[in-house]
């Protein structure tokens, strides 16, 4: 049964193929447009160095001016149940964010009544849709680590969930925030004609190979293509995957994932104007900001449109790998993963 809260929502619904990937235009809070009571962040999930990285930064007695005003007071540590690298990790980050005052809950309900926001971290995208149901029940904003789902279905789920009950969602990798693509965003090279990214791309078996860490390299190409993406190829082999997209504008983006030699981040974007590198990884600062900033507005700084074209490439990327590499189209990727998103309940 649909849960009513004593606040009013301002949202924009936008429509990919039926599913209502709402735009939030300006949610108000439980107290006024764009303010909130206090600034009290809750974890879900301690399996991913991301819970550590965060709690650190907010909670430090020298945290930075840009993060005041904000607090991770509780954590609910259960995250992976089925990856090794993910659940071994729980004991020692329990103990680590133990040491800035965090609060271990014994479960979800617990965490959402101590916390105004939710930062759900959990490593497995499996989790992520369950994981994030109780949170827009009891109407709180959240963050969705990478990757915001296990399947494109379930990306759709959680944004159709997360119009249901009316609360603001977003999900990125800390590599959207790299200098040069905000210089593209700026307009430095004019209209983008092109662009390659690349990064490590690790594979986990309960998980599209793509989902699990590719999707940094993947996310920074969408955000300097943009949406659009018309058919996508993959070529792959043991240690590196090739994908190659065509825009309907005729623009050509492409990815290369690495698992072997020495691994690292960027790429380059090419427009009227020139060319420009996309720069390397500049930590989780500048994506905490964004997180920030969102929690206190409730303005969504990632459109949902581009979330679901990331998850739609990398879907197409490993349908075209699965059929020997043979062109892909995004269209059917997604017509498909929207029949099953219908299906899932989310009340």
């Amino acid at each position: 049964m649909k849960k009513e809260f004593n606040r009013r929502d301002f949202v924009k619904t936008a429509t990919v193929g039926g599913i209502g990937l709402g735009l939030t235009a300006g949610t108000t809070s439980l107290f006024g447009r764009g303010s909130q009571a206090s600034g009290r962040i809750g974890i879900i999930g301690l399996d991913t160095s991301h819970s550590t990285a965060f709690t650190k930064a907010l909670n430090a007695p020298d945290a930075k001016p840009e993060f005041a005003g904000f607090r991770i007071v509780a954590a609910y540590p259960k995250g992976s149940s089925d990856i090794k690298s993910s659940y071994e990790r729980i004991p020692g980050y329990i103990e680590e964010v133990k040491k800035y005052g965090v609060e271990i809950t014994e479960s979800l309900d617990d965490l959402i009544s101590k916390v105004d926001y939710v930062l759900l971290e959990t490593n497995d995208g499996k989790l992520h849709l369950e994981q994030a149901l109780p949170v827009f029940r009891a109407g709180k904003r959240v963050f969705i680590d990478k990757p915001i789902a296990a399947s494109l279905e379930h990306a759709l789920a959680i944004f159709k969930a997360a119009d249901y009950y009316k609360v603001p969602v977003f999900s990125s990798s800390s590599l959207r925030y790299m200098p040069g693509i905000k210089d593209v965003a700026d307009g430095k090279i004019g209209k983008v004609t092109g662009a390659d990214t690349f990064s490590p791309c690790s594979l986990e078996p309960s998980h599209p190979d793509l989902f699990w860490y590719g999707i940094h390299g993947v996310e920074a190409l969408i955000a300097v293509m943009g949406t659009g993406c018309k058919t996508v190829t993959r070529v792959s082999t043991a240690d590196t995957d090739v994908v190659a997209g065509i825009w309907n504008d005729g623009r050509i983006g492409t990815f290369r994932g690495t698992r072997s030699g020495q691994h690292g981040y960027g790429g380059t974007a090419y427009g009227e104007k020139g060319s420009i590198s996309l720069g390397t990884y500049a930590g989780y600062d500048p994506l905490l900001v964004q997180i920030l900033e969102f929690f206190k507005t409730g303005v969504e700084p990632v459109k949902r449109e581009e979330t679901v074209e990331i998850f739609a490439f990398m879907q197409a990327a490993d349908v075209s790998k699965k059929k020997g590499g043979i062109p892909v189209e995004i269209a059917d990727v997604k017509a498909d993963a929207e029949k099953k998103a219908a299906k899932i309940k989310l009340t």
